[in-house]
């Protein structure tokens, strides 16, 4: 699919101009079926349009939790995956079509884009289905903290400056996804857990944990310049929550491997949501939740 019929799914108008936009939250909480109810609730990196994308366990998420305000913090859909390879089954608009039912419901909903939806960022300031798209986003938390929500890849050189090698280690990375889609196949039949790996990877080259740490220092320090105590973002798919000075860095994950979230409790509190340790201990609940509601 072309970048036109994409952008015909979401039905925005464009428009140029580049902001950061303040947002307040919502009070109320609107989805009586929902098993748990958050303030606020951030995701990122999702990778609508490929192969990898885990759409049927966030949807699970998404029918588990009930959330004020939705944060989608970039690469919410791969256009550069679409653009070359069309990949859109029926459960990935089931995902689409579960936040808007989101937003009819009264939740609201703020699309941040990121590198591999990029083809938003011309339509900033404008809206499809009620969803918000803006270039970054500023919050006030519960306790009075400013947080900065932004994908991240303005601080990946390789993606801002050699588009061509970014596509490459794009490719290299889905045949990661696809290594570890029939591992974990295997895995399952052994009755083993579920393990990413290229999460391990990353985990054990030098050059990716250097490149991870040189990028929370640059998302922190731009935090920092913003007057923001907190700063959320995603892009390079490594779940985390840690002070790093001044600023509380947040990182959403992913849902191609590791299926994490972010959630901002009723009480303030921030927490890094793992859902496969989430849905084994919510157990029933999750399996009632998929039976019996509708996704829109």
């Amino acid at each position: 699919m072309r970048e036109g019929s994409i952008v015909n799914v979401i039905k925005a108008k464009p428009k140029s101009e580049r902001q950061r936009t303040h947002i307040t939250a919502v009070n109320g909480l609107v989805d009586s079926e929902a098993t748990e109810r958050v303030r606020t609730l951030f995701l990122s990196d999702i990778h609508l349009g490929t192969r990898g994308c885990q759409a049927e366990q966030l949807l699970d998420l998404l029918k588990y939790y009930d959330a004020e305000t939705i944060f989608l913090a970039g690469d919410i859909i791969d256009g550069w995956r679409l653009k070359s390879v069309w990949h859109w089954p029926a459960l990935h608009n089931v995902v689409v079509q579960k936040l808007l039912r989101k937003v009819r419901k009264g939740a609201r909903i703020v699309y941040v884009p990121g590198n591999h939806d990029e083809f938003l960022r011309e339509y900033v300031g404008e809206s499809f289905g009620e969803i918000d798209i803006v270039e970054e986003a500023t919050y006030q938390l519960l306790d009075g903290r400013k947080a900065l929500i932004l994908h991240g890849d303005k601080f990946d050189t390789v993606v801002r400056n050699i588009k061509w090698l970014a596509h490459l280690g794009d490719w290299a990375y889905e045949l990661a996804m696809f290594i570890n889609r029939y591992l974990n196949i295997a895995r399952r039949k052994l009755g083993m857990p579920y393990w990413s790996f290229s999460a391990a990877s990353k985990a054990k080259v030098k050059q990716a944990v250097n490149f991870i740490g040189a990028f929370e220092e640059a998302v922190v320090a731009d935090a920092r310049h913003q007057g923001a105590q907190v700063v959320v973002c995603g892009h390079i798919h490594h779940a985390t929550i840690r002070q790093m000075g001044p600023v509380l860095y947040v990182n959403c994950g992913d849902w191609v491997e590791s299926r994490t979230a972010i959630a901002e409790h009723l009480d303030g509190r921030l927490e890094l949501i793992r859902w496969d340790e989430t849905a084994l201990k919510a157990g029933p609940s999750v399996a009632l939740a998929r039976k019996l509601e509708p996704a829109f």
